[in-house]
């Protein structure tokens, strides 16, 4: 099978796109990790399929899965690439919305940057002590579509991040099914810089949308940041989070940053 494709990136965490309106395209778990590696494939942190909707809650979905072959319930940087790949396959103006299993997303375009919204976060916890190699340590969560921890940090460069993001990510504190981690330095009022580790990817990335949207609502808590709350990646885009205040946590987030475009190509499977 030959799997026309596109490559995009979001802030630098990077995508295969491709089109399967028709049904055509069935890949197992092997060939996504195949087609994900970075010396044997294309190379990417995930891939989506664009299919049709089968709900009739939004205007398309998505399939979506990591580079090790996982399937991910969402991904903030991926929804603003499928955003833009939806735009430019179909001609959308104005906005969009397709289902991912977190939920339906909206988008909308401003030039190369587009605005999504995540679905409502949850199970918002703070403070918690967890044991870990370097010592006792705070850490916060939420679930932002996919489930996050957040470790403030003085020094985002002198952050572990593959190593200490390893050991949270795998903890028997936030088993069964793992958590992404975050390590959050604060810059200045309402701005911070994150670096994270991805589940999925077992490593660092060079952002991660529900992951820095994670970091920015938990800073609203921890260090009194109101929205909306700058963003700094590692991939040296900044990203901006807008959020409300709610009883439980948090409602109305959105997420605004790049969506670009890098090559367009085909593959035999």
């Amino acid at each position: 099978m030959i799997l026309e494709f596109t490559k995009m990136n979001g802030a630098g965490n990077d995508f295969i796109l491709a089109d399967n309106r028709s049904g055509g395209i069935s890949l197992s778990p092997q060939q996504v990790t195949r087609l994900c590696h970075r010396q044997r494939g294309i190379g990417a942190d995930g891939l989506m399929l664009l299919v049709p909707c089968q709900s009739g809650k939004a205007d398309w979905a998505w399939e979506f899965w990591n580079s090790d072959g996982s399937c991910a319930e969402m991904c903030g940087n991926g929804a603003r690439c499928f955003a833009r790949y939806i735009q430019r396959l179909t001609g959308a103006a104005g906005s969009v919305t397709f289902e991912t299993v977190a939920g339906v997303i909206t988008a909308s375009f401003q030039g190369e940057r587009v605005t999504v919204n995540l679905t409502p976060p949850h199970s918002l916890r703070l403070g918690e002590q967890v044991p870990l190699s370097i010592g006792t340590t705070p850490i916060h969560s939420l679930n932002t579509g996919v489930p996050h921890a957040v470790i403030f940090v003085p020094d985002a460069d002198k952050a572990m991040v593959n190593q200490i993001g390893s050991e949270v990510r795998y903890h028997a504190h936030f088993k069964p099914k793992g958590t992404n981690v975050n390590f959050a330095q604060v810059l200045g009022p309402n701005h911070i810089r994150v670096r994270t580790y991805e589940r999925g990817v077992e490593g660092e990335t060079l952002a991660c949308g529900t992951g820095v949207s994670a970091a920015a609502m938990i800073a609203s808590r921890v260090h009194g940041f109101s929205s909306p709350v700058k963003v700094q990646v590692q991939g040296g885009d900044t990203l901006e989070v807008s959020f409300e205040s709610a009883s439980e946590g948090f409602a109305n987030v959105r997420l605004n940053g790049p969506a670009d475009f890098a090559f367009e190509g085909r593959t035999e499977i």
